[in-house]
């Protein structure tokens, strides 16, 4: 399926994820997190298909587990007392659910930081912030390649090494060496891709004064209206959290307000926007199909 948001102005793509992403490290109301995660899960499935699945579903799944389970372990407050443990400390249920909650917080920024390294390419974020500071935008595009770039040449170099090797390396000293081997190619290869690089940038003239930059990215009808929606949820969600009491209390007794209806409206819609705007994609490709 064709990502359209993929193909917004950088700037729109950028709020959008700096707002959810901001939002979702500090609310800790099981509602805007179900739907932080509901939301952040079916989009990076719709960007990466099988592979985000395979890893939301266990990778994050693990962590959950684990955060819920070592919280109550050292963190005893709570009123509601289910065992103890064996060095006498209560296993509350208030610490458990806080647990879980804490556990859903990090597991939401984390899927949405894979989206974000999915669309804001680093043609977007040199465009973002490479006139206002080129050395640190290049920086940042830099370290957001290195893990997808390292683990391509180091299968690369596995590979090749496997037709050169007939036999399978065997022993914990082989194994050992022909992992240092692979370790020496790797370092060698990235030190010669860094001098490449730096003899690139400095025949483009980096780093000059008045030195310009080609961008194909204008703004459309599309972004303006994406600009307007997102400001209009964002208002909703300020506007009744600062009105109305939508808490969520865990210590010492669990006391969650659930009557906030126009603050989940305005995170709703704010979360769904990419999936929102693939559906209105398609809807309407779909209607001019038939009009054919």
């Amino acid at each position: 399926m064709k990502d359209h948001f993929n193909e917004v102005h950088p700037i729109i793509s950028f709020i959008y994820f700096l707002a959810v992403i901001g939002l979702s490290m500090f609310m800790q109301h099981p509602i805007y997190l179900a739907i932080a995660l509901i939301s952040s899960f079916i989009y990076s499935v719709m960007l990466s298909g099988t592979k985000a699945l395979k890893f939301n579903l266990i990778y994050m799944v693990i962590l959950l587990v684990f955060m819920a389970t070592i919280n109550p372990l050292f963190n005893h407050e709570g009123a509601t007392i289910l065992f103890y443990l064996k060095s006498g400390n209560p296993f509350t249920l208030e610490s458990a659910v806080y647990g879980i909650i804490s556990s859903l917080m990090i597991i939401i920024v984390i899927i949405w930081f894979s989206c974000y390294n999915v669309i804001m390419s680093s043609d977007k974020t040199i465009y973002l912030f490479g006139r206002i500071t080129p050395n640190l935008s290049l920086i940042f595009t830099m370290v957001l390649r290195f893990v997808p770039l390292y683990k391509k040449r180091i299968e690369k170099i596995i590979m090749a090494q496997k037709c050169i090797e007939s036999t399978e390396v065997k022993g914990y000293i082989n194994k050992l060496k022909h992992g240092t081997k692979i370790l020496s190619i790797m370092t060698s290869w990235s030190l010669e891709s860094a001098i490449e690089t730096s003899d690139s940038m400095k025949a483009r003239g980096f780093g000059l004064k008045g030195r310009t930059a080609f961008s194909n990215f204008k703004m459309t009808g599309r972004d303006y209206y994406l600009a307007l929606w997102m400001v209009i949820n964002i208002s909703l969600l300020i506007f009744s959290r600062l009105h109305i009491n939508d808490s969520a209390i865990f210590f010492p007794v669990i006391k969650i307000n659930l009557t906030n209806y126009t603050g989940y409206l305005g995170f709703f819609g704010l979360c769904f926007t990419p999936i929102l705007l693939n559906m209105m994609e398609t809807l309407k490709w779909q209607y001019y199909v038939s009009k054919i």
